[in-house]
């Protein structure tokens, strides 16, 4: 197991998958490689899982069908490993964690995000598919807090990602299933330790999407994050989420607490001679002003677009206007331009009309 972790680490793989009757695969610029031409065994993908799950951590398998963890190599590089069953078989997938945090402008966050990490209070969300960076850009939003504001930060996550040491900020980290019960427990207690910032590592039911916009209410900036791609599709992912009776209530607090949507996607970048060369992120940016707040408080989420399509002095940009910058940049290619943007038929169109066709 060691050596296929060293081989994830110098090929720069972002997973690393094992499965019976399949080579060992890692994932390289958002691609499936086998590592070799071996197929394991289900005696050797068992064996493998074994080699770094606990005897609890197995038996949490049985159990449950899967168990979640994070792993340390000896070099320091973590992944967080799930183990799980398929066909009666043992399989398991490793994401590597980037043990180096990139900062916001190698990340390429526009500066209005930098503004939004010294608000006093407030909802921030970090959204987008699985595997779209989501925790690496939130590591990189507290770090910049924690070496530039003096407060109180918890995390809830599950399982810890990144490890943040304790700069001019005191970071308190706490671990879904070994710190605390559950996320919305965790939220509940949090407010009771003297907290400034609270992140939520995954908001995915209604009592801890509940407990994040009251801890957002009470005077603390919460981050979150969702699996939603869009603006407006995490507002109504998030009042969808209530019962009917209490829509209109979680609009209001929606409409006064909410700071900011990011919204991101991982694509495959282009180097200059148009060879595929590690990822670029693509985001849509939904600040809070008074026009958001009355779309929100209203019910009106479907005008959000055009909102974002208007609202650059605010730091807005809807996706499709990033991936067509990145393209124009060199960064994407035209295929990925194309299949990622929310509406093609207008990126095409815009294409046409700044090329004189």
């Amino acid at each position: 197991m060691q050596d296929l972790l060293q081989a994830t680490i110098d090929e720069g793989g972002s997973d690393l998958h094992i499965r019976a009757y399949m080579p060992p695969k890692l994932r390289v610029h958002g691609s499936l490689e086998a590592l070799s031409d071996y197929e394991l065994t289900e005696e050797d993908s068992l064996a493998l899982c074994k080699e770094i799950a606990t005897t609890e951590q197995m038996e949490e398998v049985e159990k449950n069908g899967g168990a979640d963890f994070a792993l340390a190599h000896p070099d320091g590089t973590r992944f967080r490993v799930s183990i799980f069953k398929e066909r009666k078989r043992y399989g398991m997938v490793l994401r590597q964690i980037p043990n180096t945090l990139l900062s916001m402008e190698q990340l390429g966050l526009p500066p209005v995000v930098k503004e939004l990490l010294f608000k006093p209070r407030g909802l921030i969300l970090v959204t987008g598919p699985t595997g779209s960076g989501k925790s690496t850009t939130l590591a990189s939003m507290l770090n910049v807090i924690n070496h530039e504001r003096s407060v109180h930060i918890i995390t809830i996550e599950d399982p810890i990602e990144f490890y943040h040491v304790s700069d001019k900020s005191l970071v308190t980290q706490r671990e879904v299933g070994d710190d605390v019960p559950s996320f919305a427990e965790a939220i509940r207690r949090a407010l009771r330790q003297d907290p400034d910032v609270i992140l939520v590592g995954e908001m995915r039911d209604l009592e801890t999407i509940a407990a994040a916009i009251t801890a957002a209410e009470t005077g603390h900036l919460v981050f979150g994050t969702l699996h939603t791609t869009g603006a407006a599709e995490t507002v109504d992912r998030i009042i969808d989420a209530f019962p009917t009776n209490q829509q209109a209530q979680v609009r209001t607090q929606l409409a006064a607490g909410l700071q900011a949507v990011i919204s991101q996607i991982l694509l495959p970048r282009l180097d200059e001679n148009g060879e595929v060369h590690g990822r670029v992120a693509a985001f849509e940016i939904m600040t809070s002003t008074d026009a958001i707040k009355s779309r929100i408080r209203d019910g009106k989420t479907n005008m959000i677009k055009s909102d974002l399509q208007t609202g650059a002095k605010y730091g807005m940009q809807t996706l499709d206007a990033h991936l067509t910058q990145l393209y124009k940049d060199g960064l994407i290619a035209y295929e990925e331009l194309i299949t990622k943007s929310q509406d093609p038929d207008s990126v095409v169109q815009k294409l046409k009309e700044e090329m004189g066709e």
